[in-house]
């Protein structure tokens, strides 16, 4: 994932933070040092308590602050084992897990999966995170509890108790949080896998994608209600997370058994690597093309686009040649390479086009264009 650094790896698994992430932590600090003593009250009816904690030290000097990045930092470590549970099944399933990145309003793990997933792979992947959530609950639950009725100083019994109840609340609310329907949640994931066992995957998509959607809307106006920024943040991730997923998959359905030499385009207009900058640009205004690859004594080289033009200034392009901006060693797929795979590239890699190679000859390019205009005459069969 773009904007984030690799911090550690975990069972053969890069772990990622992502800048958002740094935001979190002073935010959440505030958040839980202004609200503590307010925490400690709600927690002490949470648990049925039979007498007041003892917040003489919760309450002192920078403490409060303090046991903000503590809860902070802690919650995060359990959306870590959270991700990690997901990627773990992943994994026993023969998965490839890519990455999990820790974001500001969570985790994400970045599972390869080379077709739509199966129920039976992705109902338990699913239930994994939210019932590692649970576990962390019930535990840090008990230490809370541990902690209040036989640590015999009542200043330090009420530290422990605050920290591990306020993790088992959270941890029990994330758990909650996630089993909601709400593609792409992880609810939303059992739901599509229950659904997927009695109907094709494209339309279990769509069902829980469109039931994610309207969560979406149900959080954004209680958000907009109550004034609450991460509600309505939260309602536009599941939004738009709902959205990109089904359309991954829909087109996942109606690529089925393409492969690139099927939507690409042939013969190919190239360019040669001593060509000046200029001559592209006329090229591209010309063939109408914003990108062209780049061959020399018959081998790919390179492509050049508008892209690769336009981080040059106008008046150091008429000294320059295509091989002088030109991107070197660009990725490339085999004729019989299944269409899907072009697609993923693009949106990964965030490029419009993918030269078609096979014997070191260039047979063709696809692009973006070609896959959108193949996608609309099969959704006219």
């Amino acid at each position: 994932m773009k904007d984030s650094i690799q911090i550690g790896e975990l069972f053969g698994i890069p772990i990622r933070l992502h800048f958002t992430f740094l935001i979190v932590i002073p935010l959440f600090t505030l958040i839980i040092a202004y609200q503590i003593e307010y925490s400690v009250s709600f927690l002490e009816m949470v648990f049925g308590l039979p007498g007041p904690v003892d917040t003489s030290l919760i309450t002192t000097g920078q403490m409060p602050y303090i046991l903000g990045i503590i809860v902070t930092l802690s919650l995060f470590a359990g959306v870590l084992i959270h991700e990690l549970a997901h990627s773990v099944v992943a994994i026993s399933k023969g998965l490839e897990v890519k990455s999990i990145t820790l974001l500001i309003l969570g985790g994400v793990s970045q599972i390869n999966e080379e077709k739509s997933p199966e129920p039976d792979v992705e109902l338990p992947m699913a239930i994994a995170g939210p019932l590692a959530s649970l576990v962390i609950g019930i535990v840090t639950g008990i230490i809370a509890l541990i902690s209040y009725y036989f640590i015999s100083q009542p200043a330090v019994a009420g530290i422990l108790f605050y920290v591990f109840g306020y993790l088992s609340v959270l941890n029990i609310l994330l758990f909650l949080f996630n089993l909601i329907p709400a593609f792409p949640m992880d609810g939303g994931r059992v739901l599509r896998a229950f659904l997927a066992k009695r109907m094709p995957i494209h339309q279990a998509t769509s069902i829980a994608a469109d039931i994610g959607r309207g969560f979406a809307i149900v959080f954004g106006f209680i958000g907009l209600l109550l004034f609450n920024p991460i509600l309505i943040i939260i309602a536009v991730f599941v939004y738009l997370g709902a959205g990109q997923e089904a359309t991954m998959i829909k087109y996942s359905h109606l690529l089925e058994g393409v492969t690139v030499a099927n939507a690409m385009s042939s013969p190919v207009t190239y360019i040669s690597p001593a060509s000046s900058v200029d001559a592209v640009v006329q090229a591209m205004y010309n063939t109408k093309h914003l990108g062209f690859p780049v061959i020399e004594n018959g081998t790919l080289i390179g492509v050049v686009t508008l892209h690769d033009i336009n981080t040059i200034s106008a008046i150091d392009r008429e000294a320059m040649i295509v091989r002088d901006v030109m991107t070197k060693d660009p990725v490339t797929l085999p004729p019989e390479a299944p269409l899907t795979d072009a697609l993923k590239l693009m949106s990964t890699m965030n490029i419009g086009r993918v030269p078609v190679v096979k014997d070191g000859q260039v047979e063709g390019i696809v692009t973006r264009t070609d896959i959108l205009r193949f996608l609309e005459l099969k959704e006219l069969k």
